[in-house]
């Protein structure tokens, strides 16, 4: 109803928006009427009780995955669709093509919704039907199978939602360190584990205060600007992967020839080089050794 009176009006519309608006929804479409063609095949209309719709949902499980593309974008639809609701032109316009082709009366953020809602509501509604299947009934073991696939979809959906939520916040982060150098974050990493404030202390005994980000395979360290605060300079990471995370006791290091508090060592496997760090509190400490 919507997308081909969109592609009419080219003047209102350019390709880039109707993507980001519309994502992968065709291909939902297509899929979902073959879907539904199967179900129906496999529901008993004279006998309800004796359908057997189980196996339906196994045989296109991985089918299903195209909805993953479609709620991973759906952020970007709500906020390009909400820039183009501010102007009365696009507000009559979508409800001129919900009124000619005699739609609910539901906004198309609504009807846009709808996918990212129905991906969700299959592990609850197999489920349900589940719990009112006797474990004799034939389609039983197909229902139970169905539940735990279409959970497994729901469940991997939200994971790369959240990857992709990921992503986007180190990219932000990383535009705003000053004089960054070096490869992009994300080339090695695509998640921050753990962050806050350690003492670096140099072989030489020297000590310096620095803001530290774990990622998965880097530690990136920054230094605050005196003045402002929330300003982080680049400083240096160090590659995680060839590293090993030593405990280091209060009092007198050896290595070092100083008296360290609530402090750990990373040390190099293979140089053997050893970096030393002193956090303000133990629990500081321990929240990095789990990291």
């Amino acid at each position: 109803g919507y997308i081909r009176q969109c592609r009419k009006h080219t003047g209102m519309f350019t390709t880039a928006q109707l993507n980001t608006i519309f994502g992968n929804i065709e291909d939902i479409y297509k899929f979902q009427r073959k879907f539904l063609k199967d179900l129906e095949k496999q529901y008993n209309k004279e006998e309800p009780h004796l359908s057997e719709i189980g196996s339906c949902f196994l045989q296109h499980q991985e089918g299903f995955a195209i909805y993953s593309e479609y709620c991973n974008n759906h952020p970007s639809a709500c906020i390009e669709l909400s820039k183009l609701m501010k102007q009365g032109k696009y507000r009559h316009f979508f409800e001129a093509c919900r009124l000619l082709q005699q739609m609910i009366d539901i906004a198309i953020d609504g009807f846009l919704l709808t996918p990212v809602q129905k991906i969700c509501k299959y592990p609850l509604q197999l489920a349900e039907l589940l719990k009112y299947t006797t474990q004799e009934h034939s389609d039983y073991n197909n229902i139970k199978a169905a539940y735990e696939a279409m959970k497994n979809v729901a469940c991997l959906i939200n994971e790369r939602k959240r990857r992709l939520e990921s992503i986007d916040k180190i990219a932000r982060w990383q535009v705003s360190i000053v004089d960054w150098e070096g490869p992009d974050v994300l080339a090695r990493s695509s998640e921050l584990i753990h962050s806050g404030e350690l003492t670096k202390i140099s072989k030489q005994g020297k000590s310096q205060q620095r803001t530290f980000f774990l990622f998965d395979h880097q530690l990136v360290f920054c230094k605050k600007d005196l003045l402002r605060r929330d300003i982080l300079y680049y400083k240096d990471r160090i590659d995680m992967d060839e590293m090993e995370l030593v405990d280091t006791e209060d009092g007198r290091d050896k290595d070092f020839n100083i008296n360290v508090k609530n402090a750990f060592k990373i040390i190099n496997r293979a140089t053997e080089e050893v970096h030393l760090f002193c956090a303000k509190k133990q629990e500081d400490k321990k929240r990095w050794m789990e990291a």
